[in-house]
């Protein structure tokens, strides 16, 4: 095949030329992209932008502060970053270290030895997903009301449930610092006096949830988040970590509109 005399032209001046800038196929290949040779066709191929703009072969990027698209989607390729899902056991408090002696968080990382900080909060009687990381800008986001990302929660609530509790909560429901309602409800199964019910919604306040079924009659005996946006708790076990991979991470920025 003849040399491309003008790709090699535009190629001596990459998205960057700092000390550490790096190869952009060896940067995408590190992430977990693929192969060398297939993170090369992606780029030949445009499917990869840098900092807003279509990479080219020969492109190099500093890893740590590049803005990477792989198909439209986010890609972080700085290492020092960490994306974590962690299924919280109840009883366990919402913080890294507690003062007062109790299970909290950093007992569970094992051999994570980057400082990570919890997405959010869940209380000590409730469990389920946290996302924890050292990405301050992804944790701001997900964490501000503005973005909407919508949580979903696994309850068991004292029964039968009334066929109409689902659209009260849908419709909202006044609380003592102002109305709050669900984006979604389904009754998943009942049991005699108790009843297990999903619920959606986008908004974090303090013990919300438990204060919406509590105001329309129905206690929670049991809270388990499920679901933080794209990111499901799926069958990780109690007190269990691990790693997101680049396509939930991908997910995540994009809910957030990044």
């Amino acid at each position: 095949m003849p040399r491309d005399e003008s790709r090699v032209h535009r190629v001596a001046s990459g998205p960057s030329d700092g000390a550490g800038a790096e190869r952009l196929q060896k940067v995408l290949a590190a992430a977990g992209v693929g192969s060398r040779r297939a993170c090369e066709d992606l780029i030949f191929r445009r499917r990869v932008t840098v900092d807003g703009r279509v990479a080219q072969l020969g492109d190099k990027v500093d890893p740590t502060a590049a803005v990477i698209y792989v198909d439209g989607e986010r890609l972080v390729t700085d290492t020092r970053l960490v994306y974590l899902a962690m299924n919280k056991p109840r009883g366990v408090v919402s913080t890294m270290a507690d003062e007062k002696g109790r299970s909290a968080l950093a007992d569970f990382l094992g051999r994570v030895e980057e400082r990570v900080y919890h997405v959010g909060r869940l209380d000590a009687d409730s469990e389920g997903l946290l996302l924890l990381t050292n990405d301050g800008t992804l944790a701001h986001r997900l964490m501000h009301p503005s973005y909407g990302v919508p949580k979903t929660y696994l309850c068991e609530v004292a029964g039968p449930l009334p066929r109409n509790v689902g659209r009260r909560l849908m419709a909202g429901v006044e609380l003592e610092d102002g109305p709050a309602k669900v984006d979604s409800f389904r009754v998943v199964d009942t049991l005699g006096r108790t009843a297990q019910v999903e619920l959606t919604l986008h908004e974090g306040r303090k013990h919300i949830v438990r204060r919406l079924l509590d105001e329309v009659g129905h206690p929670v005996s049991r809270l388990i988040r499920t679901s933080i946006g794209p990111i499901r708790l799926g069958d990780l076990r109690a007190g269990r970590t691990r790693r997101l991979t680049n396509a939930e991470i991908a997910a995540l920025f994009k809910a957030v509109g990044d």
